[in-house]
């Protein structure tokens, strides 16, 4: 039995990290890389679910992989780690009595059925290619509504181009899980009525974050497509507005809206003079867009408020006269938003 075991033609090594450090490596190597996970996995040629499960340390890596990692991200691999053999859990497994048969089955016949992850990676191919479309089995996924232009299509995109991003078979929407908990009830009820399917929600404890998942390849493809918005990191391809927005002004002004509840922040601003204090709020979108602060820019100024730019990242609205112009003409949907605007006003 030693023989079969050892030979596994074809398999890799794994890598076993500590609980906790595998995700620390690659949260590591997306760091030191300065890309995204779905940047990383096409450097390291594997399917970005793969990368995904390996991120939640589902599965122990190859240890070709980690070294891949290790050379192009210029970082040592942990010297804690184990090295063992593929189906090492097997040989484990026999040890302590536990089915013998199936060690029995691999001395005659090998691994049936082969790696499991490479499995479940040839799975998420075939889905993408061609199990998407079937809809005689089922696990087929019921079609994506394709809403047509809207307000509400308008402020989803505005949604997007603020805290969402965008992989080939996903659109995921991060908020707050403590300041935007309400606002995020909003985004849930906005896009389960716009495209009419299942609405996925991550909660991430030490980030505090909590993350709204649209998993559909249709559905992206609908994004990209025909509402103009782009795969991607959002920076480096400087996103902008799309153009069937900015020719209309309602839209613009829903899309705006959507940006502002996500990326922008309503302040106090306080200062003395003469030993009395004043106080009044402040309205600041933040991003590092420069076409999309230019166009959030032009749609506020085209609505008769006087914005201007600040700190090379910021559009920011003053004076009293214009916040309050901003939440007649424009609002807002986070209550977020809302409290600290009307509160002490």
């Amino acid at each position: 039995m030693g023989e079969s075991l050892k030979k596994n033609k074809g398999f890799e090594k794994r890598v076993i990290f500590l609980p906790g450090k595998q995700q620390k490596f690659l949260l590591k190597a997306l760091n030191n890389l300065d890309v995204s996970w779905v940047e990383l996995a096409e450097k390291i040629k594997v399917h970005k679910r793969t990368l995904n499960d390996w991120k939640r340390e589902e599965y122990s890596m190859p240890l070709d992989v980690v070294k891949r990692i290790s050379n192009i991200a210029k970082m040592t691999i942990p010297t804690d780690v184990e090295i063992k053999d593929p189906f090492w859990y097997v040989n484990k497994g026999s040890k302590i009595g536990a089915n013998l048969g199936a060690i029995a089955c691999i001395q005659k016949y090998g691994y049936v059925g082969g790696n499991p992850e490479y499995r479940k990676k040839k799975w998420y191919e075939w889905w993408e290619r061609e199990g998407q479309y079937k809809h005689n089995f089922l696990g087929a996924y019921k079609p994506v509504n394709k809403p047509d232009f809207s307000r509400k299509l308008a402020e989803f995109v505005g949604i997007v181009l603020g805290d969402g991003g965008i992989s080939k078979s996903q659109i995921i929407v991060t908020l707050n899980s403590e300041t935007d908990k309400e606002y995020g009830n909003f985004v849930y009820k906005l896009a389960k009525k716009l495209f009419k399917i299942h609405i996925g929600i991550s909660h991430d404890k030490k980030c505090k974050a909590v993350r709204y998942i649209l998993s559909r390849s249709k559905l992206v493809r609908f994004c990209v497509e025909k509402l103009g918005l782009k795969e991607g990191n959002k920076v480096k391809q400087q996103v902008d507005i799309p153009n069937w927005i900015k020719r209309n002004k309602g839209y613009s002004i829903s899309c705006v809206r959507g940006l502002i509840d996500t990326d922008g922040s309503v302040f106090t601003h306080r200062y003395k003079v003469n030993n009395k204090l004043y106080s009044y709020k402040k309205l600041s979108f933040t991003n590092y867009s420069q076409p999309l602060r230019q166009s959030v820019f032009n749609v506020l100024k085209n609505n008769g408020l006087g914005p201007r730019f600040a700190q090379d990242k910021d559009v920011r609205l003053d004076s009293i006269k214009d916040m309050k112009k901003y939440f007649q003409v424009f609002n807002s949907h986070n209550p977020k938003h809302l409290k600290r605007y009307y509160n002490n006003l």
